[in-house]
């Protein structure tokens, strides 16, 4: 990454991506990847151009020729901060009045066949299968790959998005108190992850009470009470655009002993997972190490979601850690352990830190406690 602008790795990053790019679509018997603003158009060059009414795209033939960005004649500030410029890309813009379609076409031939991002809008789908004359397929599975395996400064930006995550979790004390709603407890929290090194908040969870028992749960107006437990589920980015995404539970006061015991089981259960993750070992049997112990203790009917979800330029991405997923992990994949009991109308806690699959085991990027803390 350059000295003077976080926002991006350098332009040989992109490069190797790119070229990586053009062979997988290669070897998928396409001929063009077509990518719009979104995460996958970051990936590539670095770009965070808008999604707007007017198309942007970067057509990237599988030939291997210089690839092109169709965009408008008054989005090309936009491009300023991406690589384009140093990895010498053709820009092909356009004002209102051009049909860009017909652009993307000239750019390849009638009947080319195209993968596009899964952020394209049909606004802008339906009109390049026109001009093409062909029904393009989803980038996804070419681009699935790239974007799984992290590349050292990829890990590195992880670690860096772990470290802040984990700085605003050791300040929870600050925070969570008796007698505050969790709307003031997270409006604290979200001040706390752009001081502590983000860009802004992507999330802020914090369930108190019987609302820790939707793992879904954002905030309300409720007042947290002694002895509550408390699930806190808070992210964001750190340049350049990688995600943090960590879950502590909190309790005020003392839990009570069954609390406490169940929550052991759970502590176990992610410790469990984590054991589990090295190369060669499928998504699903993480999932299962995490799963099959909280069953041993008659919780897993407790347990409602996977255990884990890839992340990187996206909260959410490959590789899901789920049962039916036989992935087979390999070294540099990132993905969150994030198991947890819920118990409705009472109480929930989960444990979740983002791990990287290293040649021997993994690596977690979150350091902090795993157990029930007390506040």
């Amino acid at each position: 990454m350059s000295s003077h602008d976080e926002s991006r790795f350098g332009a040989d990053v992109y490069g190797a991506r790119l070229e990586r790019a053009a062979e997988l679509t290669r070897a998928a018997r396409l001929d063009a990847l077509l990518i719009t603003p979104g995460p996958d158009l970051q990936y590539l060059i670095g770009s965070r151009a808008q999604s707007h009414e007017r198309l942007t795209c970067l057509v990237v033939p599988a030939s291997g020729e210089t690839p092109s960005v169709v965009i408008p004649k008054l989005e090309l500030a936009a491009l300023g901060p991406s690589a384009v410029a140093e990895l010498g890309l053709r820009i092909v813009d356009w004002v209102d009045g051009v049909d860009p379609h017909a652009l993307v076409k000239s750019i390849l031939n009638a009947g080319a066949r195209t993968a596009v991002d899964d952020n394209m809008p049909a606004l802008h789908v339906l009109p390049i299968t026109d001009r093409l004359g062909t029904l393009p397929v989803s980038a996804t599975p070419v681009l699935r790959e790239l974007r799984m395996l992290k590349d050292p400064s990829e890990i590195d930006a992880l670690r860096r998005a772990g470290a802040a995550i984990d700085r605003v979790h050791a300040r929870m004390g600050e925070f969570l108190r008796a007698g505050r709603t969790e709307a003031e407890v997270a409006a604290d929290i979200t001040a706390a992850i752009i001081a502590e090194g983000h860009t802004r908040a992507a999330f802020v969870i914090v369930g108190s009470g019987p609302h820790g028992a939707d793992p879904h749960h954002e905030v309300s107006d409720r007042v947290i009470e002694d002895g509550d437990v408390v699930v806190v589920d808070i992210g964001g980015p750190v340049e350049p655009g990688y995600f943090s995404d960590s879950t502590r539970t909190y309790v005020l006061g003392e839990p009570s002993e069954e609390i406490a015991e169940q929550f052991a089981v759970l502590e176990r259960a992610q410790a469990a997972a984590v054991a589990a993750v090295r190369p060669g070992v499928t998504a699903e049997s993480v999932d299962a190490a995490a799963r099959d112990l909280l069953a041993a203790a008659e919780l897993a009917e407790y347990f409602v979601h996977r255990t884990g979800h890839g992340i990187g330029l996206s909260v959410h991405e490959e590789p899901y850690i789920v049962a039916g997923n036989d992935l087979v992990l390999e070294e540099g994949m990132a993905f969150s352990i994030e198991p947890g009991i819920y118990f409705a109308g009472e109480w929930g806690a989960r444990i979740e830190d983002i791990v990287v699959v290293t040649a021997d085991g993994c690596e977690s990027v979150n350091k902090r406690p795993h157990g029930l803390t007390r506040l």
